[in-house]
């Protein structure tokens, strides 16, 4: 819609013309509309000048770094979830912010917010407010525990959503604490969700010319994600326990300590299971009947896993993936980061991108791509995380012009 927000480009994108009023912070909202704005659409994000923007533009310790070496405002956590994005800095508790929000939510395709519910309503950027002015406008409501329920209150940020959703309780050693996924994964996952559920908002728009209000939730998202383990329960009655590595429904499905580290093994299916005890000298234990089943191995696998220990840990991990993977059998190493990032596979498959970036130190920023591979709207990266309100100028400037 607004395209003269947009940096120009000859490749043609999937939502190239749609326009996004983003008031989000942290990791969840921006995470879907960096998604956005990857696909083509124009993100306008709001930041306060008070605080200095994003509460996670201060989320040390690694940040870009000015020419001269000093420190930016780009920390590596916002830069992961805010490239391809235009900032304004607007102090919406004012009457002259509110009104230039009112004045881009004219424009907009989508508006998304993070507020605790009815945060905005006393500034009358609530999705009641916008959307009786603008009926057509999509508009995102993430919040820690939804708009409705005995918690709609509460504040919310990813390890708490971890813990009330319950996935803490099955993360870790079966005798240790209940532990988090190592990185924000319910921010993240809520804001796969919310990128869904905007498109599918926006095929509606398109058809009757109807906006809609999205109300989504950490802890929501976080519950819909337990997937097999909540089923599990569902199915069952029995709540489900932590098991380390191992994995409720498949066995063997786990990391195995070789004589030189650790390695991956996930035995899928009861082929599978034959050929893999064949190839590590264990053909007895693929002809026992307790064992031939998944169903089976399941059932014992307190009694097939510490077997299946100690013949591994004989091997060497080479040993083991040569092995495996000879026959056809799943296998995989444990990568730390900085090997998964700059592994062959990676490297083959553009993890990595490289993208410009004015005033800093080498020219460009380093980023995580995104792994979507379109083959006709591919996704572009056209500018990189910016600094607090560097553009509030220009698209100033630009609602100076009738849309």
């Amino acid at each position: 819609m607004m395209a003269e927000f947009n940096s120009s480009s000859e490749t043609p994108t999937a939502l190239g013309d749609i326009f996004v009023l983003d008031l989000s912070r942290i990791l969840a909202g921006p995470t879907a509309t960096q998604l956005l704005g990857d696909f083509g659409a124009t993100i306008i994000k709001v930041e306060n000048p008070k605080t200095g923007g994003d509460d996670t533009r201060g989320w040390g310790p690694n940040f870009a770094k000015n020419p001269d070496g000093t420190s930016t405002d780009l920390s590596a956590y916002f830069m992961a979830a805010n490239r391809n994005k235009q900032s304004i800095a607007v102090d919406i508790s004012t009457q002259e912010g509110q009104a230039i929000i009112h004045q881009l939510a004219a424009r907009a395709d989508i508006i998304i917010e993070n507020y605790k519910p009815d945060g905005l309503v006393k500034y009358g950027l609530d999705h009641k407010s916008l959307m009786k002015a603008h009926p057509s406008v999509v508009y995102c409501s993430i919040s820690g525990f939804g708009q409705t329920g005995p918690n709609r209150d509460q504040p919310g940020y990813d390890l708490m959503a971890q813990g009330f959703g319950g996935v803490m309780s099955l993360t870790g050693d079966p005798d240790g604490v209940p532990t988090k996924v190592g990185v924000g994964i319910a921010d993240v996952m809520c804001g796969m969700y919310a990128t869904i559920g905007i498109l599918a908002a926006l095929r509606h728009r398109d058809k009757t010319g109807e906006g809609q209000h999205i109300d989504l939730s950490l802890v929501d998202a976080s519950m819909a994600w337990l997937i097999n383990e909540g089923t599990n329960y569902l199915t069952s009655g029995n709540a489900p326990i932590r098991r380390g590595n191992a994995h409720p429904n498949i066995v063997p499905y786990d990391a195995f300590a070789a004589s030189d580290g650790h390695i991956l093994v996930a035995v899928g299916n009861d082929s599978q299971f034959a050929r893999f005890c064949d190839v590590i000298g264990r053909s007895d234990l693929g002809a026992e009947d307790k064992y031939k089943t998944n169903s089976g191995r399941i059932e014992h696998r307190e009694t097939l896993i510490p077997q299946l220990r100690e013949t591994l840990a004989k091997l060497t991990k080479a040993e083991i993936l040569e092995k495996l993977q000879s026959v056809k059998v799943p296998v995989g190493p444990i990568h730390t980061v900085d090997e998964a990032l700059n592994s062959d596979q990676a490297t083959a498959r553009g993890t990595i991108v490289d993208v410009a970036a004015d005033g800093i130190d080498g020219g460009n920023i380093q980023l995580l791509a995104n792994p979507l591979k379109l083959s006709r709207t591919p996704v572009q990266y056209r500018s990189a995380p910016p600094r607090c309100g560097q553009d509030t100028d220009s698209i100033l400037e630009t609602l100076k012009t009738p849309k």
